[in-house]
């Protein structure tokens, strides 16, 4: 099956909430979150406060970034479902690093500077927090629907399902904090596959193994 192209229409409303979103992460890095307006944000960006809303409907969707929810399920569900449910995350997890932070060589999905200075803001504004933690639970039920976990025959499944999916997931803001600190200075994904290893065993999923490292992923044979 062909993958559905965007219209114009859909390319058009794309690039307007990556002009507005860019604006505001910008003024609110540069002045602070608590000081910005949505007014103007809408005047950096050229739009009008009308517009913002209708594309962020709360001045916290700003910050929030919803392409690696949607990048992470899309290598989860394609992952070979006979592998661990560690592995298939952790590797979906590190994967999506590489593709958004533009380290396989093609353009990044949203650049490493832009998700630092969002990784920055959601952790340093008392009023972006819980909203972070809200897409942390939408990311993980995502994750969790991509590997089938919603129809899992029997409770104890989805149950382990779910923590292996949350495990991996700390896993992961563990890395990020660390990048957040070194102002990205180290890889995200080897900071991710380093904190999966550390986690789950010797080696992480799909390959990205750490210097030395000869076992086959999280201690699979």
């Amino acid at each position: 099956m062909m993958e559905r192209k965007p219209t114009l229409r859909e390319r058009q409303r794309a690039g307007t909430r990556r002009v507005i979103q860019a604006h505001a992460v910008r003024l609110f890095t540069d002045r602070g979150y608590d000081t910005v307006t949505v007014a103007e944000v809408a005047e950096a960006a050229g739009v009008s406060a009308m517009t913002v809303y209708r594309h962020f409907p709360t001045k916290e969707d700003l910050v929030l970034i919803d392409q690696p929810a949607r990048l992470i399920a899309e290598k989860v569900a394609a992952s070979p479902a006979t592998q661990p449910v560690v592995c298939r995350v952790g590797g979906a997890l590190v994967d999506a690093a590489t593709v958004m932070t533009g380290d396989v060589g093609d353009e990044p999905v949203v650049g490493q500077r832009f998700l630092l200075d969002c990784l920055r803001l959601m952790v340093s504004t008392p009023a972006l927090r819980a909203r972070h933690l809200d897409s942390q639970y939408a990311l993980q039920q995502a994750i969790v629907d991509a590997l089938g976990g919603g129809d899992a025959t029997t409770r104890d499944a989805a149950f382990r399902t779910q923590a292996a999916t949350s495990a991996c997931l700390a896993a992961m803001h563990t890395a990020l904090t660390r990048w957040a600190e070194d102002d990205g200075q180290t890889e995200l994904p080897d900071l991710i596959a380093r904190a999966l290893a550390a986690s789950f065993g010797d080696v992480v999923a799909t390959g990205h193994r750490n210097p030395g490292d000869h076992n086959p992923p999280f201690g699979q044979d």
